[in-house]
């Protein structure tokens, strides 16, 4: 009897044991379920979150490059004085498609007004090559580090059109030639006149040249395949010196009147603190009236007879800057009579703000491109460097050539003038000497 009972108990123990064993397993198996399943639920998290750290390491890269930039401004050098520069370096870059044709008669114009100053030793003349897409494609940069070695030996540079490779196009996806030039020498100012007297019309656009959407536009992120997401920045210090220069413009030239162009409204951080710097600096200058409008009713205002003429002096971002720039210039015969100045504090580019037109080097009409544009853009550079009075009498020259007396025709094509024959009637013009007298009649005839 009591071996059966030991016998029972012992099988009892063993089969309680082999249960909690089972027990102890199934757990396991549980627990490793649990296990496989948070791994997977984690696996996907972290999938989904990748994007999202790379978009913030992206940005964070972005901001501290923006940061470090203030700092550098806060170092910046006063202003060259080109009075006390011998010899001056005029740089002349060909550029893309028709920028070597229109930029070669532009150099003409120049050597001729500048011949003596030449054999003076006072104005020397560089012919940069190699900004062009071949190059800058082939070395993966907007400027090949010898070109910009050559840029940066001179003090002022007149550009041809370069061009830039948007989505699609045959070349890689490099930044813009002129963002980085721009960038590179701190060309802060972009400076556009728009002179059509017959109409009324004496504009001079002030646009930021290396902040904005411009700035960052080739280093937004694609988050997803869904999602793009681009950025634009802006700073007190790129504000403040660019509205400054306008006010400083419009007091030189007893202009009473400058207005300010953003879409504050909308863009409420980067447009508002542009709004918000130039009411600020406008309290400097009690002489000259200070306004703003929003960029959409901006260009509406500008093809408006009753309100056009009653804009002087105008400040923008740099995106608004090259859209109304460019509207601006149809009013005097289009984006190839309207010449632009990048002004920095060291350095100076002058160029035409027409593209590379490569269609028309394509179809063997690059001769008969207009090189108004970048003539104008010479007279800017005379200007500029102290040579106002061979820069007033470039202007006028180019009045009545191109908005007067129209002797010759630029129509792109064989049924229009080529480029060297205009530049040789221009060349014709400025050699009367009634060229004043003559302007001062059409200006009063209008």
């Amino acid at each position: 009897m009591k071996k059966t009972k030991k016998r029972k108990k012992t099988r009892t123990a063993r089969k309680s044991k082999k249960m909690k064993k089972m027990k102890k397993v199934k757990k396991m198996k549980k627990v490793m379920k649990a296990k496989k399943k948070m791994k997977r639920v984690m696996k996907v998290k972290k999938k989904a979150l990748k994007p999202i750290d790379n978009a913030t390491e992206h940005f964070a890269g972005l901001v501290d490059q923006q940061l470090k930039r203030v700092e550098r401004m806060k170092k910046a050098e006063g202003w060259i004085d080109y009075g006390k520069l011998k010899p001056i370096i005029i740089g002349i870059i060909g550029g893309d498609g028709i920028g070597p044709y229109i930029t070669a008669e532009a150099q003409r114009v120049l050597e001729l007004l500048l011949k003596d100053e030449v054999t003076r030793g006072k104005v020397e003349f560089r012919v940069i090559e190699g900004l062009t897409i071949e190059k800058r494609s082939a070395v993966m940069k907007p400027i090949p580090d010898d070109v910009l070695k050559e840029i940066k030996m001179c003090h002022v540079t007149l550009k041809g059109p370069t061009t830039t490779p948007k989505k699609g196009d045959p070349w890689p996806n490099i930044e813009s030639a002129n963002v980085a030039v721009r960038k590179e020498l701190d060309l802060f100012a972009n400076v556009r006149p728009v002179r059509v007297p017959s109409q009324g019309l004496d504009w001079m656009f002030f646009r930021e040249n290396t902040e904005g959407a411009y700035a960052l536009g080739p280093y937004g992120v694609e988050v997803t395949g869904d999602l793009a997401i681009d950025f634009t920045a802006v700073t007190k210090q790129g504000c403040e010196r660019i509205i400054r220069l306008a006010f400083e413009y419009a007091k030189k030239n007893a202009i009473n009147r400058v207005t300010a162009v953003t879409k504050a409204n909308v863009i409420k951080t980067t447009d508002g603190l542009f709004l918000k710097s130039f009411y600020k600096i406008a309290k400097e200058y009690p002489s000259v009236n200070a306004d703003d409008w929003f960029i959409d009713i901006m260009t509406a205002k500008l093809v408006d007879l009753k309100r056009r003429t009653e804009f002087k002096v105008m400040v923008l971002p740099n995106l608004y800057g090259d859209i109304l720039t460019d509207e601006a210039a149809e009013f005097q015969g289009g984006v190839g009579t309207a010449g632009s100045a990048n002004i920095g504090k060291r350095y100076a580019m002058f160029e035409a703000i027409h593209g590379s037109a490569p269609r028309m080097v394509k179809e063997g009409r690059a001769q008969y491109a207009d090189p108004s544009s970048v003539i104008r853009a010479g007279a800017m550079l005379l200007n500029h460097i102290g040579y106002q009075e061979l820069g007033r009498k470039l202007e006028r020259a180019l009045d009545i050539c191109g908005q007067y007396e129209k002797k010759l025709v630029m129509t792109g094509r064989s049924t229009g003038s080529t480029g060297r024959d205009f530049c040789d009637y221009i060349l014709q013009t400025m050699a009367d000497s009634d060229l004043e007298k003559r302007w001062i009649e059409y200006q009063q005839a209008s």
